[in-house]
């Protein structure tokens, strides 16, 4: 997806300033030969950006009260038609919008010269790349830990994450009372006799614990908010973000979960019911039917933190 500079609106800016062309894929001036600008205050004009696809390379569409459906209908009538589109966003908050439409998006967002929206929009169309993305560390991957003691870990907060879309078979969260080591809790989406699933649901653990964040930041389990993207993992180690819809905290019982691969040792506690989930070289396990010795999917990390970013260092959690 590009990103476009309105430089009508940036007072003294030139269209040839090359500082800002480096920025950007392209500096709107107002007007090309390649690209029709469509108002869309009614259904009419949806009609004349419906009726310039694939006469034309680009439609730029401005609305004068952002409406999501008219752009999704010309996003399903451009499609494979060689004729791209591109909108005009003024507000933070429409750039989500735009940019996912029908999943596909725009092709081109266009934002004024305001540093705010600039600095949202670069964001969205650098994560837009891929929905799954290497690790943002390096010198940390997923490895299978063994299990050396499951213990009664009294009763506390427990937090449910709520996300705003399903997850698949393997997918979970890495949560861990250390930051280091992170356990791979699977989503709530195996079936069980006793209660339905919720595919959107990981109940990841004590308030005290670190998850890893979409951005590859830390954050504990306490400090989570509706709105916040934290990373999906899934079995093999790719990860994606999701954006939570709503957390629970509720009292519960735990299991204390020691394990260790090599040097690296960690511990997680996590609810005494058999939805929570681990998973195992051979598939997914209950921590209710975990037996010491089994081994389980863990992320090892090295070096240390400072409020969730990482930094060379040692650091040292019990």
């Amino acid at each position: 997806m590009d990103l476009w500079l309105d430089i009508t609106t940036a007072g003294s800016v030139e269209e040839n300033n090359s500082e800002f062309r480096d920025q950007f894929d392209r500096l709107w001036s107002g007007s090309s030969s390649d690209v029709a600008v469509v108002h869309i205050d009614d259904f009419g004009g949806q009609e004349e950006a419906k009726s310039l696809i694939g006469m034309v390379d680009w439609i730029l569409v401005r609305c004068s009260d952002w409406t999501m459906i008219p752009l999704e209908n010309i996003i399903a009538a451009a499609s494979g038609s060689g004729t791209k589109v591109a909108a005009s966003i003024s507000k933070e908050i429409d750039l989500n919008g735009a940019a996912f439409a029908l999943q596909h998006g725009v092709d081109a967002i266009v934002v004024p010269f305001e540093p705010g929206i600039i600095h949202a929009a670069k964001k969205i169309t650098g994560e837009k790349a891929s929905q799954y993305a290497e690790s943002p560390y390096t010198g940390a991957s997923l490895t299978f830990a063994d299990v050396k003691s499951i213990q009664s870990g009294g009763v506390g907060e427990r937090v449910c994450v709520d996300l705003t879309e399903r997850l698949d078979l393997e997918e979970g969260m890495l949560i861990g009372s250390s930051a280091n080591a992170l356990a791979m809790i699977h989503g709530e989406t195996i079936p069980s006799e006793y209660v339905p699933t919720r595919p959107f649901r990981v109940n990841a653990g004590a308030v005290h614990a670190y998850c890893l964040m979409a951005d590859g930041s830390t954050k504990y389990l306490s400090e989570l908010e509706a709105g916040h993207e934290v990373a999906v993992v899934n079995s093999e180690g790719k990860l994606r973000p999701a954006t939570i819809g709503r957390l629970k905290i509720e009292r519960r019982p735990f299991l204390l979960i020691h394990f260790s691969s090599g040097h690296d040792v960690g511990q997680v506690l996590v609810q005494q019911a058999e939805t929570v989930r681990l998973i195992k070289p051979d598939g997914h396990v209950s921590v209710t039917s975990l037996k010491t010795g089994d081994k389980i999917l863990i992320r090892v990390d090295s070096g240390m933190r400072h409020v969730g970013r990482e930094l060379a260092g040692e650091m040292n959690e019990r």
